[in-house]
């Protein structure tokens, strides 16, 4: 799995109306209620622990409350993560696979879910604080495989993400064009499997 693909994963818990640390959650929880719905393009730049950049990409995002997510790396090479409210899809166009997971174990796996999943339970596993218009999340667990997330808003416009790994690799995403969903956009939460793919599906459901 490539360093966008892995950190995008790794982003899915903080896209979520948020429910711990006091003033700092509060305020960020305002701000994602909010924001309901929005679309904007991303570009993504990936350093090392020596502040080498490794890998840069772009790309579309979108998110929609409860649990919908789309992201889109359009350049340098294509993939695709899908959140339908439900399961969390991930197709890897040059490998013809698709992975399919459930919702909560992507948020297990990592805090960017958050800014699209409610869950008192799951937010009380991080600690939130908060310098001007930029939020910061790190889980209690350090043996994540996230180390610390930061989120930054211009007013009620999210301008900024910011993932750091275990490995001390970042991935900055720094968002423009930001819209409103429209409904004909509606759409981008369905995963449509194409044909001749191989599939591994993850979800927990599937082997009950």
């Amino acid at each position: 799995m490539n360093k966008f693909i892995a950190m995008a994963i790794a982003a899915l818990p903080i896209l979520t109306p948020f429910m711990a640390n006091a003033d700092a959650a509060a305020s960020l929880k305002m701000k994602l209620v909010a924001i309901d719905n929005l679309k904007a393009n991303f570009s993504q730049t990936v350093t090392d622990i020596n502040d080498k950049v490794i890998q840069t990409g772009e790309g579309i995002f979108a998110l929609a409350q409860p649990n919908r997510f789309y992201w889109h790396l359009t350049a340098p090479d294509e993939s695709l993560i899908v959140a339908d409210g439900t399961d969390v899809w991930i197709y890897n166009p040059f490998a013809e696979e698709v992975s399919v997971m459930d919702l909560d174990q992507a948020i297990s796996a990592s805090p960017i879910a958050l800014l699209v999943h409610a869950d008192e339970q799951t937010w009380s596993q991080y600690q939130v604080s908060q310098v001007g218009q930029c939020f910061e999340i790190e889980p209690i667990d350090k043996e994540a495989g996230v180390s610390e997330v930061k989120v930054c808003f211009n007013d009620l416009k999210l301008n900024q993400m910011v993932l750091k790994d275990q490995q001390g690799n970042t991935s900055n995403f720094v968002l423009s064009g930001q819209t409103g969903i429209a409904a004909k956009e509606a759409d981008l939460f369905k995963f449509v499997i194409p044909a001749d793919v191989d599939i591994d599906d993850q979800r927990l459901k599937s082997s009950n």
